[in-house]
């Protein structure tokens, strides 16, 4: 822990939203960034649920920052391909540092045949959604952090960062979506427990409402005052990384816009987002 400039890091889930805006952040502070993503050219994103970017996309954003970026096309759904982009992330760099495990198809089709199936009782909802966010999101997270963990472990150095947020806590509309996160920060939990006697950190990072494409989207649903842009969050982890009391936080559910406040972090546009509470 330490630097973040020449930092290596892997952020999986990196073709839009949160995921991009974590790349995007951790190269603005030097970082040698490594991402995953299955969409790769703007052409697919035309036709992808989500509409909008690609990993063609972010390699043209990356090219004005001072970090590197190396792309890795990647289906979380596939075991062997999670655990390829880690193996060739340390093939490449030696190490991985940060591990940021975002990957999250679970935001894909909310609404099926005209329907906005998201608020259906469990008893109604579609299995793919379980797939999505189990099966692959939970999973994927856990198969990234297996394959970096024994090197962290090796160098007594690491972070992993899950991306999570308050549907573990609360229910938020949706059942399936609440096992998955509340599963996401168990997982944290239970594997900051065996890491920590190695001085590698795990924590649960909580967003607040974030500026992505499908929120912007769809901005007239939204109170926007307190919103953050994609990047925050790649700040505050890029903060986390600095502290040298990581290892106190380690295993524990962290909200962004809190260690923002911590660390004296803006947002890009100046402002400081209020922590959201249950």
């Amino acid at each position: 822990m330490g630097d973040i400039n020449n930092s290596v890091c892997l952020v999986t889930g990196a073709s839009r939203g949160v995921g991009r805006g974590i790349a995007l952040a951790l190269l603005a502070a030097g970082a040698r960034v490594h991402v995953t993503a299955r969409t790769v050219t703007d052409a697919q994103a035309a036709v992808h649920p989500q509409l909008e970017g690609s990993l063609d996309g972010l390699v043209a954003e990356a090219a004005a920052l001072p970090g590197t970026l190396t792309i890795h096309v990647c289906d979380h759904a596939e075991d062997a391909q999670t655990e390829a982009a880690v193996a060739k992330t340390l093939a490449a760099e030696g190490r991985i540092d940060i591990l940021v495990n975002n990957a999250w198809p679970g935001y894909e089709r909310m609404e099926e045949h005209n329907e906005f199936t998201w608020i259906l009782p469990f008893w109604e909802q579609p299995m793919w959604r379980w797939h999505a966010m189990i099966d692959t999101g939970l999973r994927a997270a856990f198969v990234a952090s297996r394959a970096a963990a024994a090197d962290m472990v090796r160098r007594r150095s690491g972070l992993i960062v899950n991306i999570s947020y308050w549907a573990a806590q609360r229910y938020d509309g949706n059942a399936i979506y609440g096992v998955a996160k509340a599963a996401i920060d168990k997982m944290t939990a239970d594997c900051a427990h065996e890491l920590r006697p190695h001085g590698v950190a795990a924590i649960s990072l909580y967003p607040g409402l974030v500026r992505t494409e499908a929120v912007l989207r769809n901005a007239q649903y939204f109170d926007m005052t307190n919103s953050e842009s994609p990047r925050f969050i790649g700040m505050v982890v890029a903060g986390l990384w600095r502290d040298a009391a990581l290892m106190d936080k380690t295993g524990r559910v962290h909200v962004a816009a809190a260690l923002a406040q911590e660390y004296a972090i803006a947002d890009v546009d100046g402002k400081h987002p209020i922590p959201a509470a249950l």
